[in-house]
């Protein structure tokens, strides 16, 4: 079987036109191989990680016409460590904000966090009391647009206001127009100010809490908060980050770029995902 051009074929593929927005962004060889030339193209290996992402299967478990899982996952924590998804992730963000007609660099973002349920362990777990979750908790920094600007993962027994300070600390030197930040009123409240304080101190940033009407029951849209749930919404779609299989929360993190990215590709690439059947359609 030729493993070197055959492209299989599976809804979580790149297509020709994502593949030329990201192929340019990636580096030119494989890490760790030396010399040696890759058994593998570079669109095989990132096609098997967006099978892992997108169906939520173990490495293990990927269709032997895809890149072998070791080689995958090689890539993958390799990129991960030198930071490869990061930089795609960020000159993707910055080409999706200019054909929006906004500045590359954001001027205000929207914070929340998430609770999700680990699968097997690994560095980092706990337990988040308030939502009744053993796992970890993803604290995400989205622009107006719902674009991510920032992704850190903690165990989740870490409350809102101590992973908002790692996630905001030296935000003003990565977007230095950033001056707002939109929070729930779980990041500020009577008796613990001190976030508001220091984000103010230390990094130049305001932030003001969007709170919940309490007199009003049930679900209800609450300004700018709801940017960072549809954001969440966009990254579950992902069954791999319906809950967290990583084992190291930077790999976690790196699912959450990749997600991004493959997201920001087929938008740049002009292309958007139609419903197809009556169950689709009826979900949409």
């Amino acid at each position: 079987m030729c493993v070197c051009s055959c492209k299989p074929v599976y809804a979580s593929s790149l297509t020709d036109a994502q593949w030329a927005v990201i192929e340019p962004l990636l580096p030119r060889t494989h890490p760790r191989l030396g010399g040696r030339p890759p058994v593998h193209s570079r669109r095989l290996v990132v096609d098997t990680i967006s099978y892992v992402l997108a169906s939520g299967c173990a490495w293990r478990l990927v269709p032997r016409d895809l890149a072998p899982w070791a080689t995958a996952y090689r890539v993958f924590a390799a990129w991960t460590a030198d930071g490869t998804w990061q930089r795609v992730h960020d000159v993707l963000r910055g080409r999706v904000r200019e054909r929006g007609g906004r500045c590359p660099q954001p001027s205000a973002a929207v914070l929340d966090s998430q609770s999700v349920k680990t699968c097997e362990g690994g560095e980092r777990v706990g337990y988040d009391a308030g939502k009744r979750v053993r796992g970890r908790k993803r604290h995400v920094l989205v622009d107006t647009l719902g674009l991510v600007l920032g992704v850190a993962v903690s165990s989740a027994s870490v409350q809102d206001r101590p992973g908002a300070r790692r996630l905001l600390a030296g935000i003003r030197a990565r977007f230095p127009r950033l001056g707002l930040v939109w929070v729930d009123g779980g990041y500020v409240n009577s008796k613990d100010a001190t976030l508001v304080d220091w984000a103010r101190r230390q990094e130049n940033v305001e932030i003001v809490a969007v709170p919940r009407n309490a007199d009003v029951a049930g679900f209800r849209v609450l300004p700018r908060r709801w940017v960072v749930e549809r954001t969440f919404g966009w990254l579950t779609r992902c069954r791999r980050l319906t809950r967290d299989y990583e084992r190291k929360t930077a790999h976690a993190e790196a699912m959450i770029q990749f997600a991004m990215i493959r997201l920001m590709a087929a938008r740049l690439a002009d292309e958007h995902i139609e419903p197809r059947g009556p169950i689709e359609t009826e979900a949409a």
